[in-house]
């Protein structure tokens, strides 16, 4: 399939031309304006590229608000939330929109796919997301942390696994997209969970014209003390700001650099500012991670400055990672080598230069949409949905200490995935607020100990346990469990788990998934419909098909026993609905 890639900027217009993953064609217009505006640009690619049988336009837009956290095929009702998220991209959203009517003008029987930068941060928590203002105030007005850059973190954190040889979700990832535009990403198996651009994409890093962080009154003092008005605050922050404000000079880290060698003093500044905050950065999120695997560079500086990488990777050693500065030196990446690793051997921590490819990305997921096809609505099996109340998992050993040298787990009725069974035997949670009596094991015997709580459970006991996938504890929330027999005081093991279907092989035929997709599940229920998304397909010869859920979240669709749930296409939940699957993430190997 050849999927033309348009990325309308304010003043530019990239497009490229793949076939599958091959680019055949890539090009760039510029300097557009009052007197070539992007509709004229986009006549200009049309005719550039008439000489491929395009099969699909992917278009690269910048923020998908609330409403959108995946590749969506473009109608009426994606663009009005294009323009209504104007307030909070207008750097890009107006334009990326204009590019959008112009190529479907031109291309009016083909399928336009919208890929957006805020989706792959979907998956952050409220924790992570939720500004600290009135909280009816921010619902009313989707006043949160969306992030941007997603489609290079994605993009960037799959190469990194495949170098790394690592399934993705199972790496703690830190990716630096340091460019004219810059954001940190915090990568915990597979998905994003922190990111530094907020609301819009002026918070966090410094950048080529943007402030990136800073203290909100400062706008306040700007308004009283300055007499500027919204606008002018706004050309201060997002154009005079950044690398370009600090150093007087340039938006152009080569610049700036170049001046600082020279004495500058407000060019040397600007460096270490930049430094500075993006090192800041990277020990955050190597505590929200409990450590990290990799640090990526990636973006116009970050492949290609040097010394600022060498900058930010100073005094880093305390995480693990020991750079080296002959390989930093000689770092050189292109499409045939497209990953450099800049640590030295021996280091716990690995510090990769990954070169991007957002176009790419929106090609594979522009790709993924057009070529879906809808299996017929009647015909399509509903999910049986199982809801899982808090329970544990034990290892023999841990079982001995609460229960017992002599005790054996006793079964108290099987459950409905094959070879597995409730005990009679229950524990009690202890933790640092309150407990939890009567938490019932489950058998067989596992290698690692895993407790499952919902987050109504984690406020009660006063713990902050993590969402993960189920067996994966390591870095998880500690807690006290207490036996007939004894107490064992566990560093970790409690976990909220995510919510999963287990699918026998041939159910994943049916349904058209792999193992590791993550999809998104419609709830049909007598009380609320819900979706549900950042769905994890388990496949496995032992699985019978089933959803898990918690109690928190069967709550709130009001769940009655016997309900079944239907895999969402095209974000419509209808009784029996078929559609599309959103492919997310997957394990990079």
């Amino acid at each position: 399939m050849h999927v033309l890639v348009i990325n309308c900027g304010s003043s530019s217009v990239k497009y490229k031309v793949f076939d599958g993953d091959k680019s055949l064609l890539s090009e760039k217009i510029e300097r557009l304006g009052d007197n070539f505006s992007h509709a004229d640009a986009i006549q200009q690619v049309i005719k550039a590229v008439a000489h491929f049988p395009i099969d699909a336009v992917g278009h690269r837009v910048v923020h998908g608000g609330e409403k959108y956290s995946k590749a969506i095929l473009i109608d009426a009702d994606v663009k009005a939330e294009i323009e209504r998220c104007y307030s909070y991209a207008p750097l890009h959203n107006p334009y990326n929109l204009e590019g959008i009517s112009a190529a479907q003008t031109a291309y009016p029987d083909l399928p336009h796919v919208a890929v957006f930068d805020t989706a792959f941060h979907a998956t952050l928590e409220p924790a992570a997301y939720s500004y600290a203002i009135d909280a009816e105030l921010a619902s009313q007005h989707a006043l949160r942390r969306y992030g941007f850059h997603g489609t290079s973190h994605q993009y960037v954190a799959e190469l990194a696994a495949i170098h790394l040889q690592q399934p993705l979700d199972q790496l703690r990832l830190v990716s630096l997209h340091l460019g004219n535009g810059a954001s940190a990403c915090a990568i915990q198996n597979g998905v994003s969970i922190d990111t530094s651009m907020g609301l819009t994409p002026l918070e966090g890093l410094v950048m080529g014209t943007r402030s990136g962080d800073i203290d909100a009154g400062l706008v306040i003092k700007l308004q009283q003390d300055l007499g500027l008005n919204a606008s002018e605050i706004d050309i201060m922050l997002n154009k005079k700001s950044g690398l370009k404000g600090l150093s007087g000079i340039s938006n152009d880290l080569r610049e700036i650099e170049t001046a600082a060698e020279n004495g500058d003093q407000r060019a040397q500044l600007a460096i270490s500012v930049f430094a500075h905050r993006a090192r800041k950065y990277i020990g955050a999120y190597a505590v929200a991670m409990g450590g990290i695997d990799a640090l990526i560079f990636t973006g116009g500086i970050g492949e290609n400055a040097v010394n600022m990488r060498r900058r930010i990777m100073q005094n880093l050693d305390f995480l693990g990672l020991n750079s080296d500065q002959d390989k930093n030196a000689s770092c050189s990446l292109s499409d045939e080598n497209p990953v450099i690793a800049v640590n030295r051997t021996h280091s716990r921590v690995s510090a990769l230069v990954i070169k991007t490819n957002e176009a790419r990305m929106i090609a594979r997921q522009t790709r993924q949409i057009a070529s879906s096809q809808k299996p017929d609505a009647q015909g399509c099996r509903p999910i049986p949905i199982a809801v899982s109340a808090r329970h544990l998992h034990l290892n023999e050993e841990s079982f001995k200490t609460l229960f017992g040298a002599d005790a054996e787990p006793t079964k108290y009725k099987d459950i409905s995935q094959p070879g597995q069974y409730a005990c009679e035997e229950k524990v009690n949670l202890i933790g640092p607020k309150n407990s939890i009596e009567g938490v019932r094991l489950l058998g067989p015997f596992r290698r690692n100990n895993q407790i499952e709580i919902s987050r109504t459970d984690e406020f009660r006991l006063g713990v902050d346990a993590p969402v993960r996938d189920s067996g994966r504890t390591k870095g998880s929330a500690p807690i006290t469990l207490e036996g007939p027999a004894g107490r064992l005081e566990l560093e970790e093991g409690l976990i909220c788990a995510r919510r999963h279907i287990h699918m026998h092989p041939d159910d994943a035929e049916y349904y058209g998934v792999e193992n590791g997709d993550n999809i998104e599940i419609a709830i049909n229920s007598e009380g609320r419909d819900l979706i549900f998304g950042d769905v994890l397909i388990r496949v496995s010869q032992k699985y019978k098909l089933e959803m898990h859920i918690d109690t928190d979240e069967a709550n709130a669709a009001e769940l009655t026993r016997g309900l079944g749930g239907d895999i969402v296409y095209d974000d419509i939940a209808m009784d029996h609905a078929c559609a599309t699957i959103q492919r997310n993430s997957k394990d990079a190997n």
